[in-house]
């Protein structure tokens, strides 16, 4: 299974690929939802975790995006954020997130949701 986890920070985006390495997911990692757009029309991926806030393009904008590809509409995407405004995750929901998960995260959390998402 392929992972694309996208975020302006570089140990978040380390922390969770390794993670999800260690339990033999492939992971591609992109630095914001610019570069994650980029990556998205030349590589399928199974699943999208994306930061919320981030330069360029932040995560409800690159949900967006990512919900205008009609070969997209089904791609599973988290949302991996220190918000836990009940209005962002409302407007996320609206957006066509697959799911939630706040920072700091426990690995066994993360790897429990994705698993979930990839059923």
């Amino acid at each position: 299974m392929k992972v694309l986890v996208v975020d302006d920070s570089e140990s978040i985006r380390e922390l969770v690929g390794m993670t999800l390495e260690a339990e033999g997911y492939q992971v591609h990692k992109s630095s914001d939802g610019v570069e994650a757009m980029d990556h998205l029309n030349d590589t399928d991926v199974d699943l999208v975790i994306t930061d919320l806030n981030m330069p360029n393009m932040d995560g409800i904008s690159l949900l967006k995006e990512i919900r205008k590809d009609a070969s997209k509409v089904g791609l599973p995407v988290l949302l991996l954020t220190t918000e836990s405004q009940t209005a962002k995750k409302e407007e996320a929901k609206k957006e066509g997130a697959t799911g939630w998960i706040v920072k700091p995260f426990a690995q066994d959390r993360l790897l429990s949701v994705v698993k979930k998402v990839l059923r």
